[in-house]
């Protein structure tokens, strides 16, 4: 055990003996989000990114990582399920001065049951400090629509040995607890004096994409007919007033792609407003690379252009995608050179994304419109050549091996000279696991969302055609010929070009579809349930 430090220092210490000896190791508890890092405080953040060593459970370190979280890595990370004595575990490691991080589910002091590992560590004269974090019980009845306007709740949250429960006998309660405690917990329900009869609300799950809620009774919980299997998931059992929820307010679960599982082609750059506003609808989405970007395969042709950029011999460059702004921020770098080489060119883009990137690179596009996202739509957006405004005619393209015939001839016809460049060249990704090329084929996936025509014959090529059950969306009307010429029912086409778009697109389709199961006398499944059904029938 780590000893006391002696905070008075001697006369003739210098500020960095002080220093040495004041600094000792450190313990920060850190509350958790119910089931994302969506819901970890700033302060949370900030404790984590700090550690040098994180000690948590694998399923909460798996969700730090997919939520991309700064963290300590896996060499600094101790699992408590391998430790048998956590707090001896902390106090050795914080006594040499590691700055140690405890991320448990929830908050800390209302369910983490730390109170031990707190009084180990005071007694290790240990730093402390915890950070609050959203608490899961309240998190549940939020995700689950239950509402306590004006009454008074009480809220127990049971830890995992808990064989008994103290249950006020009117008035509305929520309980957190484990699916092998819930019997227990309506026992004592009825003999704290509630009756049988009374109705319960159950949420399964919380805060996952399989969340759902369901009423039941005290007495349904404590026979054999009970909706909770015995074992050691989580639960929410809201009993009295707050359990029967508003009409309408069930607005978690009712999400339109709530649970779908979504396909996601990639190209090179991962579709990140695509992916966080599709999550944002309840889908869990799937991400399939199809697309690898390599460089020419003869560069010469780029190392002049390139040059004839830094001698001043371009009065534009217009970029069409983020692989174009990287394939010269590249050859120029090998130059030594940055982007100030490029201070005096007039510069314009297609597409947000390109927008975006070139600002990473500390460029801002002189043209750019917004609503453009089509090479032919910047044609049409583009200056004429004056000879009286304009020092010269030339204007650079650097692209893919694809040709840009549209935007080329749309720029001549103005009376630019534009020379068309290969600066790289895209080729088709490697094939995904074998999990997922057997999930697309047997139509696992609810949905796909295709944002290329590349997209779609790169997937089918590494990974098969996805299943006739699973809804296909569509970025665009080109995007959506393509699908169909290689045999796909397109469902959803987005209204405009854009991520966002195309994830909104798909939600409505997927309203749209529950409403017509439903005016039809049909269950509102997703496709692949009914895929599955079909399947079982069969």
């Amino acid at each position: 055990m780590s000893q006391r430090v002696d905070v008075e220092a001697p006369d003739n210490a210098g500020p960095d003996d002080v220093a040495g000896r004041l600094c000792h190791g450190r313990v920060v508890f850190v509350g958790s989000g119910l089931s994302s890092a969506d819901q970890l405080t700033r302060a949370g953040l900030r404790a984590l990114s700090s550690a040098t060593m994180l000690v948590t459970t694998p399923e909460l370190r798996e969700m730090l990582d997919e939520a991309g979280v700064e963290v300590p890595d896996k060499d600094a990370t101790r699992f408590v399920g391998d430790l048998p004595d956590v707090a001896r575990f902390v106090v050795e490691a914080a006594g040499d001065d590691q700055s140690v991080a405890r991320f448990v589910r929830g908050d800390p002091l209302l369910e983490g049951n730390i109170a031990d590992e707190v009084s180990a560590y005071i007694d290790a004269d240990l730093m402390l400090d915890i950070v609050p974090g959203v608490p899961s019980l309240t998190s549940v009845t939020t995700l689950a629509g239950v509402s306590f306007p004006g009454q008074s709740v009480q809220l127990i949250s049971l830890p995992y040995r808990a064989k008994t429960a103290e249950i006020p006998a009117a008035g509305s309660l929520a309980v957190g607890c484990y699916s092998s405690q819930a019997a227990m917990v309506a026992r004592a329900a009825v003999e704290a004096g509630r009756t049988p009869d009374e109705d319960v609300l159950i949420t399964f799950h919380g805060g996952t994409l399989r969340q759902h809620s369901e009423m039941s009774t005290i007495g349904t919980l404590m026979g054999k007919k009970s909706p909770i299997e015995p074992g050691d998931d989580r639960v929410s059992i809201v009993f009295g007033k707050a359990s029967h929820r508003p009409e309408g307010m069930n607005w978690y679960e009712s999400k339109p792609l709530f649970g779908w599982q979504v396909l996601v082609p990639l190209t090179r750059d991962r579709n990140e407003e695509l992916i966080e506003r599709l999550s944002l609808h309840g889908a869990h989405c799937t991400e399939v690379p199809t697309i690898d970007v390599e460089p020419p395969r003869n560069a010469a042709q780029l190392d002049r252009a390139i040059r004839g950029l830094v001698d001043g011999h371009y009065q534009w460059v217009i970029f069409t995608s983020v692989n174009a702004v990287r394939a010269v921020a590249a050859k120029v770098a090998e130059y030594g050179l940055d982007a100030r080489s490029l201070s005096g060119l007039q510069i314009a883009a297609v597409g947000d994304g390109t927008r975006e990137y070139l600002s990473t690179w500390g460029l801002i596009p002189d043209l750019a419109p917004t609503d453009v996202h089509t090479v032919a739509g910047l044609a049409a957006e583009f200056p004429a050549y004056d000879d009286i405004v304009d020092p010269m005619n030339s204007v650079l393209v650097p692209r893919a091996e694809i040709a840009t015939e549209p935007l080329s001839e749309g720029l001549a016809e103005l009376g630019w000279e534009v020379d068309d460049v290969t600066a790289y060249r895209t080729v088709r990704g490697s094939p995904p696991p074998a999990p997922i090329r057997e999930a697309i084929k047997s139509g696992d996936f609810d949905a796909v969302v295709f944002t290329s025509s590349t997209t779609v014959r790169n997937l089918i090529g590494i990974a098969g055609k996805p299943h006739a059950a699973t809804m296909v969306a569509a970025i665009g009307p080109a995007t959506a010929v393509t699908c169909e010429e290689h045999g796909l029912d397109v469902a959803v086409i987005s209204d405009a070009p854009g991520q966002i778009e195309l994830a909104d697109s798909l939600a409505y389709g997927a309203r749209r579809r529950a409403k017509a199961l439903v005016e039809a006398g049909k269950p509102v499944k997703r496709p692949s349930q009914r895929r599955r059904r079909r399947t079982n029938k069969s």
